[in-house]
């Protein structure tokens, strides 16, 4: 079984302006910034086969070039955090994309993720970390504006979950937008 899900690289210019933000929350599991990326849509577990099919279904997407742009910073979990994110702006085009990922899983009989969209780069997970530090390092980083940059591509990316460690994102296919 392999976890799949579909995302937006981050170029490295973009990732050098996130690295900065990751500190000051004790607690907290600072993600790489080789795995920085803007989740389309989350797919889960499945067989090869139907990773196949996902692949096949997402490769008839056409979706054009777009420009993407970072608009503060956030936090998951209301009550106890559980990840502090870089949110990106929200566009059509963007909007339309990830539909239209969620929809390519649905066809093939997948259950994609169904939280509402909520574009963003996770910057770290958190483990027992109080709401005054998300929300303290929430009103530090604010400011912050990043971009914009040009999506150019997207990709499918397998989770691999390593024992003791974070879990790691390869690409396993690459779609390129239009232009």
């Amino acid at each position: 079984m392999i976890r799949l899900f579909a995302g937006l690289p981050v170029p490295g210019d973009i990732a050098d302006r996130l690295e900065p933000l990751q500190k000051g929350v004790d607690g907290a599991r600072w993600r790489d910034r080789s795995h920085f990326h803007v989740t389309l849509g989350f797919f889960g577990e499945m067989t090869e086969p139907v990773a196949e099919e996902l692949d096949a279904e997402i490769g008839e997407l056409s979706p054009p070039q777009f420009d993407l742009e970072i608009e503060g910073v956030g936090w998951f979990g209301r009550k106890e955090p559980s990840s502090l994110f870089a949110t990106v702006k929200r566009s059509p085009v963007l909007d339309q994309l990830a539909g239209d990922c969620r929809k390519a899983a649905a066809r093939i009989g997948l259950s994609p993720d169904a939280k509402p969209f909520k574009p963003h780069i996770t910057l770290a997970y958190l483990n027992n970390v109080q709401l005054e530090a998300a929300m303290t390092w929430s009103e530090r980083w604010q400011v912050l504006r990043a971009g914009p940059w040009t999506a150019d591509r997207f990709h499918l990316f397998e989770s691999i979950t390593r024992e003791g460690k974070k879990s790691i994102y390869e690409p396993v296919a690459d779609y390129p937008l239009g232009g």
